[in-house]
């Protein structure tokens, strides 16, 4: 279990099987978490921001390279980054599963990975500037 406190739960030194982390400074990131947090959690799943300080530790990362993308750390060690995020969520959620099965398409993985990278890179973010393209 990963302990984090989340901003979005209230409940201070809880306990969680992974953490799905967004960029709190992203109206359509916090937006998107807080729909996602009530399904996440009854999977054992919650949701931070990435700029909290614990994540910078618990990750090892800068923050600048923290806030390109979401990030899903599950407990077992595994991280996934933007749309491969979004992809294992896909497990987790059974109405996300069919963007699961896309990538499993010829050339699926790497559209939904292009889409992902156009979303990240057209929100407006106080910190990142309108057009930043994301890199692998």
């Amino acid at each position: 279990m990963i302990s984090l406190a989340s901003e979005m739960t209230e409940s201070k030194g809880r306990h969680a099987r992974g953490w799905l982390f967004y960029d709190a400074d992203c109206e359509f990131c916090t937006r998107m978490a807080r729909w996602l947090a009530r399904p996440l959690n009854r999977h054992g799943l919650a949701t931070a921001p990435l700029q909290d300080p614990r994540v910078a530790a618990l990750l090892g990362l800068p923050t600048q390279e923290l806030l390109r993308a979401i990030r899903l750390v599950l407990s077992d060690g595994k991280q996934y980054v933007g749309a491969d995020a979004i992809l294992a969520l896909g497990s987790e959620l059974w109405w996300a599963r069919p963007l699961a099965w896309m990538a499993k398409l010829p050339g699926g993985l790497a559209m939904l990975r292009s889409a992902y990278d156009w979303v990240a890179s057209h929100r407006h973010c106080r910190h990142l500037p309108t057009r930043l393209l994301l890199t692998r």
